[in-house]
């Protein structure tokens, strides 16, 4: 029987084995995962073939970027079916066709900015588009901030800090926007999401969440966020109950609405997480979590191999 998370009007079936690979092909971590207009389902990913393309029913299509992508990291589509991918280890954005044609390239790829230098980019994570069609990358690692560029690619502006208080960040992780124009950034090890006007200025904060790493912004007239969120890193409190890895699902305003998995800590069993990285919901509402299992299962289980062909990828199907 599979298994059920949720609870209510947020209720989803757990598909397992749903990305049928071909022979001998492994994800290793999907870190990022978008779904476009026809439902087809792009897996950014750190194995051999970093783009995989599959149909809503999980058949295999395509692939692309074979040695392009040193460490995939985020990934998100527009209304007109275009990606854009960020590389934190080639420390660059690429938007492209959904063949991977690239029409434009932030950044220049292998060549980080200095470490906390502030300038684009140095292990950048994400991005957004406002309204406008401008461009927000969330920089990222080994820089606290956001950039924001026309959709030519020329910088507009630049916010952030490292630190704690309103507007610095602790790795700037992902980053999304609303029909309004509002930017969402998951500031991870701050453990909160941060809400910004178009143009950096603070507005709030959502708390009440571990370690945000993967976000997702379901548009419409009853506006919802998802939050991947990351479990305990630190042998002290690796195995304390009810603090993740799991999925939360929150209102406009970050009110907790409902919380899929993460009562009983880490797992590969079906309704468990290693690491929801990367979020996307189709046009039915299912949900496609990417893990980034193989980075985080040594820290989840520290005396256990890493198993081969390990889950990275799963498929909530909603139960109506």
């Amino acid at each position: 029987m599979a298994a059920i998370l949720g609870s209510g009007e947020h209720r989803y079936r757990v598909i397992e084995n749903w990305a049928k690979l071909p022979e001998g092909w492994e994800f290793k971590d999907v870190a990022a995962v978008a779904c476009d207009s026809q439902d087809r389902v792009y897996c950014f990913n750190r194995g051999e073939h970093p783009m995989m393309v599959f149909d809503r029913d999980g058949k295999f299509l395509r692939s692309w970027g074979e040695g392009q992508y040193p460490r995939a990291h985020g990934l998100h589509i527009d209304a007109n079916d275009i990606l854009y991918l960020t590389d934190d280890g080639g420390h660059v954005v690429r938007k492209c066709t959904t063949d991977g044609k690239v029409l434009l390239e932030l950044g220049v790829p292998g060549k980080p900015s200095p470490y906390m230098s502030g300038e684009p980019f140095h292990r950048c994570t994400h991005t957004a588009l406002s309204p406008k069609g401008e461009i927000y990358v969330s920089d990222g690692y080994g820089n606290a901030k956001v950039h924001k560029y026309s959709p030519d690619g020329k910088r507009i502006l630049s916010w952030g800090e490292p630190g704690t208080g309103e507007g610095q960040f602790n790795i700037v992780h992902n980053i999304v926007t609303d029909a309004e124009g509002w930017v969402y950034v998951a500031d991870r090890e701050n453990h909160r999401v941060q809400v910004f006007d178009g143009n950096g200025r603070y507005e709030t904060q959502w708390v009440n969440m571990h370690r945000p790493c993967g976000l997702y912004c379901c548009r419409g007239p009853k506006m919802r966020f998802l939050i991947g969120e990351l479990g305990p890193s630190m042998p002290v409190n690796r195995n304390v109950p009810n603090i993740g890895p799991r999925l939360s699902i929150v209102d406009a305003r970050g009110k907790l609405i409902a919380r899929l998995g993460g009562e009983a800590g880490p797992g590969l069993e079906a309704g468990k997480f290693i690491a929801p990285h990367g979020l996307a919901v189709d046009s039915r509402g299912d949900i496609y979590v990417g893990e980034v299992s193989y980075t985080d299962f040594p820290k989840a289980f520290p005396d256990i191999p890493i198993p081969k062909g390990m889950r990275s990828l799963q498929k909530l199907e909603k139960v109506n």
